[in-house]
Order: C-alpha cells, then structure tokens, then sequence
C-alpha cells in the first residue's frame, strides 16, 4: 500500500534528494512539499525531475489539512523544526526528521506529543544505513579496546559541530565502555586552545568543515602496539535515501520517539 508523504523543507539540499527518491520509488508517494523558496513551483521540476504536479507551497498546516499524509518529513533548520512537528504530531500525523540539535527536553515533550496523538516520531542523526553499521560495530569494538577518538568530516556549509551523528557515536561508545574513563598523558597541553578536539567522556570529537566532503566520519582506536579504524563515507545524499524511504514506510505503525534509525533495523 502506497504511502502519501509531505516534504517540508523540500527545496533545501537534502530535501531536492528526498522529492527524487519519493518521485522514482513507486510506492512512496509525494503529497506535498514545503519550504519558504520557491513557492508555487512544480516540486520534480525544481529537483531535476520531470514535473510532477506537486507545487511548493509555503503552509505546512494549510497542506496538511489539504493532503491528509500519512507521514511528514522534515529536512528543516533547528530554529523552526519543533514548530513544524508539534503541528505535525498534533494532528496525528507521523514524522520522520533530518534535523538535529534537539534538548533532551525537546526531546521528551515529542514522545509525549507522539504518545498523546497515536503517531510515532523518528529522529535520525545519519539516515545512511552504513553509518548506523559504523556506529554499531564501533560500540562493539570498544568493548575491547577501550580508548578511542572521532573524527568527523562534513561540507562546509553545515550548522552544527560535532554533527549529530559523532555526538550519538561518543555517547553509545562511552555507555558500551562501562566505567572506564580516557584521560590523556597528565602534562599534556593544548598550545592552540581546541587542538584535542571536543570530549565526551573522555573521548574526543574533532570536526572538519570542507567543500568537496558530503559526510565521513571514522572512529579511531588504539590499543598496545595496533590501532583499528572504522570508517563510513557517504559520497552523495544519495546515500541516505534508502534510509529515508524505510521510515516512510515503516513509521505509520510505531508510535511515541524513536531515535537513531537503527530503532526500524531491528
């Protein structure tokens, strides 16, 4: 049975990627698109696709009153995200996000609001299957080699540091540790204040913004006398978009937060 989707945030880089990916899908269908540019332009058309007969509009509570969705997806900035799906999810409607940055108490107030309305809510820092294998099989080696560092790659034009993703690797990686605690040698110091990097427990999270990168990130480790890294590199937003098209399909029947796509893999 097909699933009718909203694309808010549709104009955006992330969002032209998610109206393909819905338009060649067969079976996830694009009932709407948002966003504050482009407004009354055909949705394919503006993405690089033939036109499609979908139009931007600029009014999220005025298209989901019209379409009646099955789920939003929304791509937006953390500025204007919780607006968008506290009138989401009050309306019964599921969601799937691409945006990060959320408080753990933003976080709670939309498990509730999911709870509340019979809809679920998926908040994925990295919809890439391979990144969720990333993290996976880091959690598992750290088990075992105990001290490690990330390093995080991304485009330039990205908001956020560290990325959603890293901040959920160090937080899964320090809870799969147990109690041990990484310190670095007692005298080392930093010459240039931000040289080691952020820390999380110990370990430590370095960014890198650049053009040419999409999203990369590896976890390095290092034991006696060997290190082991683990890397995942997403060449294009392409790579995303089986991730994406999975919660679409799969959200209309959970209900409450769900974070970290690896909650649909199970």
């Amino acid at each position: 049975m097909a699933v009718r989707a909203v694309v808010v945030g549709a104009m955006g880089r992330m969002g032209k990627e998610v109206v393909k990916a819905m338009l060649a899908s067969g079976d996830v269908v694009l009932a709407g698109a948002v966003d504050r540019s482009s407004v009354g332009a055909d949705a394919g058309a503006s993405a690089g696709c033939a036109p499609c007969g979908v139009l931007v509009a600029d009014d999220l509570a005025a298209t989901l009153d019209a379409v009646k969705p099955d789920v939003v997806v929304d791509f937006t900035r953390p500025e204007v995200v919780m607006g968008n799906l506290r009138l989401t999810l009050g309306k019964g409607i599921s969601a799937v996000v691409g945006t990060t940055g959320f408080t753990p108490d933003d976080l709670k107030e939309l498990d509730g609001l999911a709870t509340a309305n019979h809809c679920g809510v998926l908040i994925a820092p990295n919809f890439s299957v391979g990144a969720v294998l990333m993290m996976k099989l880091a959690t598992e080696a750290i088990r075992y080699m105990p001290r490690a560092e990330i390093i995080e790659l991304h485009h330039d034009q990205k908001l956020d540091a560290p990325s959603g993703t890293a901040s959920l690797t160090a937080e899964r990686l320090a809870a799969a540790r147990g109690g041990f605690l990484q310190q670095g040698h007692p005298d080392e110091k930093e010459k240039w204040s931000g040289a080691r990097g952020a820390s999380h427990e110990g370990i430590r999270v370095h960014s890198v913004r650049l053009p040419g990168y999409v999203a990369h990130q590896e976890v390095l480790f290092g034991g006696l006398g060997e290190t082991l890294t683990i890397r995942h590199d997403s060449l294009s937003r392409e790579s995303f978009m089986p991730g994406v098209l999975m919660a679409c399909r799969k959200m209309e029947k959970r209900t409450g937060l769900l974070y970290g796509l690896e909650k649909l893999m199970d």
